[in-house]
């Protein structure tokens, strides 16, 4: 009977023992799969990164002060290049059609039908041809001198404020190495302060640093491609405008014979 007893109570300590081990195993095994899928998911969460929001982080981290006056140089040639643009868009004319236009007028109705014509008409050209027609009863050479001395009116509309977006294009970059330079001056007052050569406090520094340099030259980036599009622009209708004025005096004089 005593036998009996003992190894029942030998099969109870198994069994017991056994089952503790196996809820122990199965908690650390819960805990280590918890921990790998947190880590996943923060390592998915930090991969998830649009570059919208990526651009926002970096733009926070570079501090305020010359991000935003960088930003604010962003705004204002954006502003302005896209006023150029859609400026120069209404100013452009189909100068062919306009031409063929004005000869037909002159010889259908003169000159005042041809004026008529270049009144219904938007654009620098036909307000060149206008300035030529309006003064074309008194001589060519007056007529010419107007549409030289109107030309270079209209050409000063064109560029109108275009040299602010070259401005903004020098000075965003420049901003930038200035905030480079005063933080890495801040990272060394730092070190100065901390007494010893600290890797965190360098490399923290050292990286608000170069933001704002990587900042100025985006700005620079996306001005100088406005910028280039908008001048390459005024030199397509500052030829048309050339070419025209010569046709519209070959158009006058040989009206006059």
């Amino acid at each position: 009977m005593k036998r009996l007893f003992s190894i029942l109570a030998i099969v109870f300590l198994m069994a017991f023992g056994t089952a503790n081990a196996t809820t122990i195993a199965a908690t650390v095994a819960t805990t280590v799969a918890t921990t790998q899928d947190a880590a996943t998911t923060d390592d998915a969460a930090e991969e998830e990164l649009t570059f919208h929001q990526e651009l926002k982080k970096r733009f926070i981290e570079g501090g305020p002060g010359f991000m935003g006056i960088v930003l604010l140089c962003l705004i204002l040639g954006l502003a302005i290049a896209i006023e150029r643009i859609i400026f120069l868009n209404l100013s452009s004319t189909n100068t062919k059609k306009l031409t063929q236009n004005v000869e037909d007028a002159l010889q259908s109705g003169g000159i005042e039908a041809a004026k008529e014509v270049c009144r219904n008409t938007k654009g620098p050209v036909a307000s060149i041809f206008y300035q030529g027609l309006d003064r074309a009863d008194d001589s060519l050479e007056s007529a010419e001198k107007a549409v030289v001395a109107y030309g270079g009116v209209q050409m000063g509309q064109l560029e109108k404020n275009v040299s602010w977006i070259s401005l903004f294009i020098a000075l965003a970059p420049m901003l930038g190495f200035m905030g480079t330079v005063i933080g890495m001056i801040q990272a060394f007052d730092k070190i100065q302060s901390a007494g010893g050569m600290d890797a965190t406090l360098v490399a923290g520094g050292i990286k608000v640093a170069l933001l704002t340099t990587v900042f100025g030259l985006i700005v620079a980036i996306i001005l100088q491609v406005f910028y280039n599009y908008i001048v390459a622009k005024i030199d397509s209708i500052v030829n048309d405008m050339e070419d025209s004025s010569i046709t519209l005096m070959d158009m006058l004089s040989k009206h006059k014979k």
